[in-house]
């Protein structure tokens, strides 16, 4: 909206208005006002949850400070949402197709989410939201996202291409002439399914690599497995992201590191310089999508003013299903969702933890008659309060894994 407005008055040589077309100044303006809004709504909407009496159902699992938790007002994922959407729609292109791509993620799994903890807290149906409902909101939200990415003239990369050309400038057939001169040129706009992968000299993969079939039906067989694959990711990280939620602000503070690293991806693939220089796609018009993230970060600081230990407010799944499909669908638009399983390490192990807890115990129990476990307690943050780790020093320390996993992603762009 103010990008508009700046737009117009920019016309009538306004002082200042030209800023509109700077996203450092947008991303800086979002982050701001994200943060300030957390931090000015979050108190109110913690009190209003409190007046209400939408607090935490607690079971005893026999974990330290658990029961104190009890109590503790929930759906605080609202702060985020708000905090995400208010700075996009003022400072965003809202005609970028990107943009419209994670406006509609936000919203939908934050209802997603929001319909889980209704049944929760007012209903007081401890199951919440069926698990088959849940998976298919991502469902739609993943064909959602990989049907427009196949449909829209927008969506389109630019890739280098090798060249020879002789010492006077003149073209030659690459490859057949030893003395021309390699020259590396972007290619014009295109639709594929290229995607980025670590630590290879060649750094692109092509979906249609899982495609055996040739001719017409290679690329449209090929756009499917492109749209089963954005399904599958998405599913996995916005679970994944949920399963983290169990300690004061574990999963924010992971998430915010995550943001941070997928924000540096997109002002990179964004930019043609940038993006010349490290060998990685150019992807037009993802630039919008830093003002995005940069909401997304400033949003998760604010919520974490109030979700650190002691948590005044928990995200509940109105949140926890949201980040993590933001962090999907944004790596998906930016070609970067090969480094998931690094980047969103903490989830992914998180989510392991789960899936190897409940298949050795099920294996063990149809073996030997009783159940047996591989954990203490999983997910894997529970592990270690079981082992008496204090919960201070679990966060933390998951951050800091979190922001090596971050580090290493980064690298990957070189290192190949």
């Amino acid at each position: 909206m103010i990008y508009y407005i700046l737009k117009h008055l920019d016309q009538f040589d306004v002082p200042g208005a030209g800023l509109y077309q700077y996203i450092s100044f947008r991303s800086a303006m979002a982050v701001i006002t994200s943060l300030a809004f957390a931090l000015l709504i979050g108190k109110r909407i913690i009190i209003y949850l409190q007046k209400k009496q939408i607090g935490e159902e607690v079971r005893n699992l026999g974990l330290e400070g658990q029961m104190q938790k009890k109590g503790t007002p929930t759906m605080g994922g609202i702060i985020i949402l708000l905090s995400i959407l208010i700075p996009v729609l003022l400072f965003t292109k809202l005609d970028n197709i990107y943009i419209i791509i994670m406006i509609v993620t936000t919203v939908w799994l934050g209802l997603v989410g929001f319909a889980d903890d209704y049944i929760k807290v007012f209903l007081k149906n401890k199951q919440g939201l069926s698990g088959k409902l849940k998976i298919l909101g991502q469902i739609i939200l993943g064909l959602f996202v990989g049907v427009t990415l196949y449909l829209s003239p927008d969506v389109v990369v630019r890739e280098r291409v090798v060249k020879h050309v002789a010492s006077e400038g003149t073209e030659i057939i690459e490859g057949n002439d030893s003395t021309g001169e390699k020259s590396i040129i972007l290619s014009a706009n295109q639709k594929n399914t290229n995607t980025t992968i670590p630590f290879f000299k060649d750094n692109e993969f092509d979906y249609s690599y899982l495609v055996p079939f040739k001719g017409v039906w290679k690329e449209r067989i090929t756009w499917v497995v492109f749209i089963l694959a954005v399904i599958l990711i998405v599913t996995a990280v916005s679970n994944g992201a949920n399963l983290t939620d169990g300690l004061d602000g574990l999963a924010t503070g992971v998430s915010m590191v995550i943001g941070t690293t997928l924000g540096i991806f997109a002002y990179l693939s964004g930019n043609l310089i940038y993006s010349e220089y490290l060998n990685i796609m150019y992807i037009p018009n993802t630039g919008e999508l830093v003002i995005f993230m940069s909401a997304f970060i400033g949003a998760c600081i604010g919520f974490l003013w109030y979700n650190s230990y002691p948590a005044q407010v928990f995200m509940g799944d109105t949140g926890s299903l949201a980040i993590g499909g933001i962090i999907a669908v944004f790596a998906i638009l930016i070609r970067k969702e090969l480094l998931i399983p690094i980047l969103c390490g903490i989830f992914f192990v998180e989510s392991l933890s789960v899936m190897i807890q409940v298949s050795y115990f099920k294996y063990t129990k149809r073996k030997y008659g009783e159940g047996r476990r591989v954990f203490l307690m999983s997910p894997l943050h529970h592990h270690y309060q079981k082992k008496g780790y204090p919960e201070p020093k679990i966060v933390t320390r998951f951050w800091i894994v979190a922001i090596i996993l971050a580090v290493i992603t980064v690298v990957t762009l070189k290192v190949r």
